[in-house]
């Protein structure tokens, strides 16, 4: 069978663990996939998505934050700073996170991060982007 095991772990606990013919990550220096038999490599992740193809045959995606991928003997682990199921994503609440973070980013306040500011806006615009596209091609 041309499938491997994968895991998607974030400090809440286990997200996903199955088996899996591809996995879809954001790496930091641009999107790459991992399938059956991938040579060993570790990588940070960036903001974006995860696209998982289950040996099924079904596709699963979820908005990550950031962390590392690591894959050693035809397993992967992903170890996110965060992460969901696309489709469980709270629409208002990323809309509220975006919001924030541009009115922090627009103040002259010099105690604000600027930096966390950006960072969180990107974070709540993937989560708003990947939302978006599930919902539509539900439709």
């Amino acid at each position: 069978m041309n499938s491997f095991k994968a895991q998607i772990l974030t400090p809440e606990g286990s997200l996903f663990d199955d088996e899996v013919t591809g996995v879809r990550v954001p790496g930091e220096m641009g999107s790459f996939e991992v399938k059956t038999l991938h040579a060993n490599i570790i990588s940070s992740l960036e903001v974006g998505e995860i696209l998982v193809r289950k040996a099924t045959g079904d596709e699963q995606r979820f908005a990550v934050t950031g962390g590392f991928v690591e894959v050693v003997d035809n397993k992967l682990t992903l170890l996110a700073e965060a992460a969901e199921p696309v489709e469980e994503i709270d629409v208002e609440r990323a809309k509220e996170a975006k919001d924030r973070a541009k009115t922090r980013l627009d103040e002259e306040d010099p105690d604000i991060d600027k930096e966390r500011a950006r960072k969180a806006l990107e974070r709540a615009e993937n989560r708003l982007r990947l939302s978006i596209e599930v919902t539509s091609k539900m439709q």
